[in-house]
């Protein structure tokens, strides 16, 4: 287990040992939460790198990373505990058949933590070894509302009642992140709880640091083109605009096919790793791409060199 960072400077460091490039009002953000212990919510479109900081600060940290991974439906049996009920039939069955008929001690042989089974939630409010983990809610816009009431009692106790057994209480606060894509609005009663920070679409500067980190075997005109180009994409109306995680994958995508550069044909070859609708393929192939690469490449060579 190591300490968290004593500085804003310290997050940063400690997020590019991850391989994380981040911006200053990222990390100051970051550096405050685990200041103050407070959970950070962050939000932004689909592929930006918002789960990946959690992944990062289990990392370097050298934490356990529980994530639960949010979808409609999600209820307490799922992210927080539930019985095993097949294991308690057994003991009950057991019982019978030993003639032991004290009903109280029976029930509270079932309902004891040998029978509980262990979801995300819990998990982070019990203690480790390796120091309080790194719990990840992820994308909880896709959960209905009663079970963001729900989450109230853990981000503001960092507790859990299991009406059976009474409050579990974590001895040390986890180190909580929540994402979500903004698919519907949060309720203010569970933002006023965290930290807020929007996790935008990178600058075209910094996005070519991520490739370069990320995806280093990329030729360096090919980096630069393909930041170029998927910047020109987000200015355009498109169902789904490429995150962070689309431009890394166009990256690898085209190295894998020996390109040094963008040319038209590998634009429409491999549009499909970099757009996930295929209306926004269809608005982009053939003319469109062919013109937007050479905005991109008439761009580039206006660039100063060196």
């Amino acid at each position: 287990m190591s300490d968290p960072p004593a500085d804003v400077d310290g997050v940063l460091d400690l997020l590019q040992r991850g391989n994380y490039v981040a911006d200053r009002s990222l990390s100051t953000v970051l550096f405050l939460a685990l200041k103050l212990g407070r959970p950070l919510f962050l939000e932004g479109e689909a592929g930006v790198g918002k789960t990946e900081i959690a992944k990062v600060l289990a990392e370097t940290l050298n934490r356990d990373l529980v994530r639960l991974q949010c979808y409609e439906g999600l209820d307490v049996a799922s992210a927080v505990y539930e019985w095993d009920y097949p294991r308690q039939m057994v003991e009950i069955r057991l019982a019978e058949a030993a003639e032991d008929r004290d009903r109280s001690s029976l029930e509270s042989a079932i309902f004891s933590e040998r029978f509980l089974i262990e979801r995300p939630l819990l998990k982070a409010l019990k203690p480790s070894v390796s120091g309080p983990p790194v719990l990840l809610i992820d994308e909880l816009d896709r959960t209905d509302e009663p079970f963001e009431a729900f989450l109230l009692e853990v981000l503001s106790d960092f507790q859990i009642t299991i009406p059976e057994l009474g409050t579990i209480a974590a001895p040390q606060p986890p180190i909580v992140i929540i994402t979500s894509n903004r698919t519907r609005e949060i309720h203010d009663a569970l933002k006023r709880r965290c930290l807020y920070h929007w996790v935008p679409y990178p600058e075209a500067q910094r996005e070519l640091e991520i490739l370069r980190v990320k995806a280093p075997t990329a030729p360096e005109v090919l980096s630069r083109e393909i930041v170029g180009f998927i910047q020109k994409l987000r200015g355009m109306d498109l169902f789904k605009l490429p995150g962070i995680a689309e431009t890394i994958d166009w990256a690898e995508a085209l190295t894998q096919l020996d390109k040094v550069a963008l040319d038209p044909q590998a634009i429409d070859d491999t549009l499909g790793v970099l757009l996930k609708y295929q209306d926004d393929i269809a608005k982009i192939e053939g003319s469109q791409a062919a013109q937007l690469l050479d905005e991109v490449k008439r761009e580039q060579a206006a660039l100063p060199k060196g």
